[in-house]
């Protein structure tokens, strides 16, 4: 099984299959608050967007991944990127992650609304079992973004991977179960009503 190679969109965001030509914008992305030196994170640097689009798009033909640009539904300016990743179709489960919006967006409903259009594809279209999210035990941003989500942490993968800079990574497991989808969706819209 491979992912289907089409947009998901709401009033707030649009994700698009990535392409080459999303690669300039992403790079201004990446520039706008040097995301590439935030320590707990894995941001591709500007020079390395021609790699990242490369292993994006071999990631993607093997059926593991679905990259996504992230766009802003209302300007239509890419504002980041995200995918879905280490999909196991066996076993009806994978993990959204690899997130980076620029600086100027966060705080925006922009990655809550990304979020919630991968989550109900997973769920409602995909009908995988199980949503995973795993994110730096030092990425304290990222681990409160995503419980509030409304996803569970699950324990921590000590030594989990080595970094960019050789330090060795603990990788704090979440996750989103089926079961528990239609209470976490309402949770989420709710979320962006407001």
């Amino acid at each position: 099984m491979t992912f289907i190679n089409h947009k998901l969109s709401n009033q707030f965001v649009s994700l698009e299959p990535l392409q080459e030509s999303h690669l300039p914008a992403l790079k201004q992305v990446v520039a706008d608050g040097q995301l590439w030196q935030l320590m707990a994170t894995s941001v591709p640097h500007p020079d390395a967007m021609d790699a990242f689009y490369q292993l994006a798009m071999q990631q993607t033909q093997a059926g593991v991944a679905q990259v996504f640009a992230t766009l802003d539904a209302n300007t239509g300016d890419v504002v980041g990127s995200t995918r879905y990743l280490n999909t196991d179709w066996a076993h009806q489960r994978t993990e959204i992650g690899f997130t980076f919006i620029a600086k100027s967006q966060q705080r925006t409903p922009i990655n809550t609304a990304a979020k919630l259009l991968m989550l109900t594809h997973a769920f409602e279209t995909l009908k995988f079992n199980r949503v995973a999210f795993l994110t730096d035990y030092l990425n304290q941003p990222s681990r409160q973004a995503i419980l509030r989500l409304g996803a569970k942490q699950e324990g921590i993968m000590r030594n989990h991977m080595v970094m960019a800079d050789g330090r060795i990574r603990d990788t704090v497991v979440f996750s989103i179960a089926k079961h528990e989808w239609p209470g976490v969706k309402s949770f989420i819209q709710h979320k962006l009503e407001r």
